[in-house]
């Protein structure tokens, strides 16, 4: 049962997060400080959760398999791959990686 609370206490709470993102007025929106932190915001968000899924077990700095595969990805990034390439490499190497190591 406190799942379900949960979930519904959730549902509630992005709903409410979603109608406040609604009743900001335009004038706010137009601001360009307003207009620069929404276009960097989401990439700095996937930037640090990218490298936290990465380089973190728990409490513990990991370099493995998936660092390659990271550097692989920003190696087809910086070659302006398109990006089901990117995906690609980084997926290809992740695995090449831990089939090596076992």
């Amino acid at each position: 049962m406190n799942v379900w609370i949960a979930i519904g206490v959730t549902a509630v709470g992005c709903y409410l997060v979603k109608l406040t993102g609604l009743l900001v007025p335009a004038g706010v929106l137009e601001r360009p400080l307003v207009k620069r932190l929404a276009a960097l915001l989401p990439v700095a968000l996937l930037a640090a959760l990218t490298a936290q899924q990465t380089f973190a077990d728990g409490r513990v700095l990991v370099v493995d398999a998936k660092a390659a595969g990271l550097a692989a990805a920003a190696v087809a990034l910086l070659l302006r791959a398109p990006f089901l390439l990117v995906v690609g490499a980084a997926v290809v190497v992740t695995a090449g990686v831990r089939a090596m190591n076992g």
